[in-house]
């Protein structure tokens, strides 16, 4: 391959111009011959020769050949969005109605159904709402029908309800005495032709209001939390949302895709343009002409000699190393070239994917000008410069796009706790990936870290078993050491195993795995489930399915996926609420203490 860098005939390069540079002095310096810096600093004049060859080392003598624009009309082609697609799914209609972070992000709400009873907190919500716009003759009625169930501490299906205190005396103290509203709304939803009146005596005269009083609820649950309609966004995979959105142009179809959404804000740098739909712009807007304005910012320098510049902004103190190169550009932007520039505003609705078609700038002396956008040209061209644009996905030679996309996202969103939070980390001791649920939702509906979590429920399940918590204190051993096959780790520590990828010798995936449950004293048990939904995909299917995860989805540093509701406001006032997950950068290696064949002192008393 040619190294673009390698000038092979320099001649013919300056003929043509294929390498433009800006040559300029940026820097003057004093040269004091004493140690005394006093006079030096005052800087005086006292040859206006040495001022004349300063402005002309600064080239304020260059004339440039243009004059200062005093009027511009620019055209610009719009698109409003059209399509929403998540993942390999169907495209649906895209409205505006609902900022892009909540349509791509927003999951089913699994853990309501976790175990049979999950999220008692929503339940109990549900339940109190329908309470309320019943008569009050019937409340006991319902909460008789759809009623909590105390959990049972002799019963091993209900390890997870009783070995968690806060859960266990939560649900003690409902059991007859609220009404789990997500029952009814399972059964509402269910079919249309359902209603509340099903199982409970309701004289004819309150029959009106009672089925009025269900559709409401169900409108009502429905409307307060957005859940997808379709396939979700988010990739299991991957670890990432994958979606892709359209907007209708003059060729086509224009399509944007976002393949490595982590989740959290959304901008469009997460997009890129499918090089396989349209490429052109959409309908053309009349020309608005406006009159150019220099530009300024704060901190901006003087464009004259001997003036001081505003002292809040400090553009000397931006520390930038010589691989920074965004904050080398705005250096070299706001101390050199700030004043060059003007600014002509344009305002675009939200959701709208833009496409300058030119700018006509008519200057002082009556000249007409056509201006068509920078950066045309290969989308790989090393040369090509350009800002604000969307990148063309793939490593195909395509041509550039310059189109600028706004799209319909929040500035900010209140995140809620954790109700899962799930850290992939490789153990090379091991030569295993564990996936560490740091935290796991309860069926009060509030998240506990993993590790309490893991030692409650095997404290409980000892209990069940007739082991002491410690571990069996009798027995006749008189060997000085024992032999461990192999120790345990935390229930909480969820395996994933290196695979081949069907059909392929050398690409490799991770699969997910499963701890045989151990107890000191006991038989070995079923396998170790996972707790959290976010590594459950496919277990709960029938029949189970593996669950795949791609192995350079798991650096070394590791990586961070938690779920949490996301509450924001939308523009036209909505409150809008949904459960996203969102990926993060791990906290490097770690190591289980997974070993095999020990040979241990026998601990005294066995």
């Amino acid at each position: 391959m040619p190294n673009p860098l390698l000038i092979r005939n320099l001649r013919a390069e300056l003929a043509e111009r294929q390498r433009p540079s800006v040559t300029i002095w940026n820097r003057i310096e004093g040269r004091p011959r004493s140690p005394d810096f006093h006079r030096a600093l005052r800087a005086e004049i006292r040859d206006g020769l040495w001022m004349l060859t300063r402005q002309w080392q600064m080239g304020e003598f260059h004339g440039e050949d243009a004059g200062s624009p005093v009027l511009a009309k620019v055209q610009v082609g719009q698109a409003e969005l059209a399509t929403f697609q998540a993942r390999d799914g169907n495209q649906v209609a895209y409205d505006g109605t609902r900022p892009l972070e909540a349509v791509a992000e927003r999951r089913a709400l699994d853990h309501l159904g976790a175990g049979g009873l999950g999220a008692v907190d929503l339940r109990m919500m549900l339940g109190q709402r329908f309470l309320k716009l019943i008569p009050p003759v019937y409340r006991q009625a319902f909460i008789e029908r759809y009623a909590f169930t105390a959990p049972d501490p002799a019963a091993a299906d209900d390890t997870e309800r009783v070995a968690h205190l806060e859960v266990y005396a939560l649900l003690q103290s409902l059991a007859g005495r609220a009404m789990d509203g997500y029952l009814l709304y399972l059964h509402l939803s269910a079919s249309p032709a359902n209603t509340p009146l099903t199982g409970i005596p309701v004289a004819d005269a309150d029959k009106p209001a009672v089925v009025a009083a269900g559709v409401s609820l169900v409108a009502w649950f429905e409307a307060m939390f957005e859940r997808p309609d379709w396939q979700p966004a988010w990739d299991p995979a991957h670890l990432e949302h994958r979606f892709a959105v359209t907007a209708h142009v003059s060729d086509g179809a224009k399509r944007l895709v976002a393949e490595e959404y982590p989740g959290g804000r959304l901008d469009w740098t997460a997009f890129s343009v499918d090089p396989a739909g349209g490429r052109g712009h959409g309908p053309l807007a009349e020309p608005s002409g406006t009159i150019p304005t220099a530009t300024r910012f704060s901190g901006m320098p003087d464009k004259r000699w001997w003036a001081f510049e505003d002292g809040h902004t400090n553009l000397g103190d931006v520390a930038a190393d010589t691989t920074d190169l965004p904050r080398l550009l705005f250096l070299e932007f706001a101390l050199a070239y700030g004043n060059d520039w003007f600014t002509i505003p344009y305002e675009l609705p939200v959701g709208t994917l833009a496409t300058v078609a030119g700018l006509a700038v008519t200057n002082v002396f009556g000249e007409r000008l056509w201006i068509e956008p920078a950066g045309r040209g290969a989308d790989d061209d090393w040369r090509r410069w350009s800002m604000y644009t969307l990148d063309v996905a793939g490593t195909g030679h395509e041509p550039a796009d310059t189109s600028l996309f706004l799209p319909p996202v929040l500035p900010r969103a209140a995140d809620g706790p954790p109700l899962e939070d799930v850290v992939f980390m490789r153990d090379e001791l091991a030569n295993l990936v564990w996936a560490v649920e740091r935290v796991v939702p309860l069926a009060s509906g509030t998240g506990k870290p993993g590790s309490a979590a893991a030692e409650e429920t095997l404290t409980h399940r000892r209990r069940l078993a007739g082991l002491p918590p410690g571990g069996p204190v009798t027995g006749d051993a008189t060997a000085p050491i024992s032999y461990r096959a192999m120790t345990t780790v935390p229930e909480n520590w969820i395996p994933f195993l290196v695979m081949h990828v069907p059909g392929d010798v050398r690409e490799t995936q991770l699969q997910r795995g499963a701890m045989v449950r151990t107890m000191e004293g006991a038989p070995p048990g079923p396998r170790v489930r996972p707790r959290t939904t976010l590594l459950r995909a496919g277990l709960d299917q029938a029949p189970a399915a593996p669950y795949y995860v791609f192995e350079e989805e798991v650096p070394r540093a590791g990586t961070q996926v938690s779920m949490a509701y996301q509450r924001t406001r939308w523009r036209d006032g909505r409150v809008l609420l949904w459960l996203a997950a969102t990926r993060a950068t791990g906290r490097g290696e770690a190591s289980s203490g997974l070993a095999f064949d020990q040979l241990l002192p026998t601990p005294p008393g066995s």
